[in-house]
């Protein structure tokens, strides 16, 4: 079973600000999840061949070769906002506060 200081501690490395409600019913899911894990532990799996994956996959990707490289003139044409000394001025995509 799961402990306060347990929940706690999770709470604290979530960055989760917890009710007492919200705290013992995390603390009983977990609980709860953890037994699952118990009874798991319990099954017999002697003789069971151990398994990678449940499917076959396979690699679809092309491999990574250089191509043809655009002539710097043709790239900062069609930039939205092209400095002179051909950097792309691009929207700001990460908020500081």
């Amino acid at each position: 079973m799961i402990d306060a200081a347990q929940i706690d501690h999770l709470a604290q490395l979530a960055r989760l600000h917890l009710t007492p409600e919200e705290r013992a019913a995390m603390q009983a899911d977990l609980t709860r999840v953890l037994g699952y894990f118990e009874q798991l532990s319990e099954v017999d799996t002697d003789g069971v061949q151990e398994m990678q994956r449940p499917v076959n996959l396979v690699n679809v990707l092309r491999d990574d070769v250089a191509g043809e490289v655009f002539p710097v003139a043709t790239v900062t044409a069609l930039a939205p906002e092209s400095m002179p000394d051909g950097h792309i001025r691009v929207p700001r995509t990460v908020e500081t506060d």
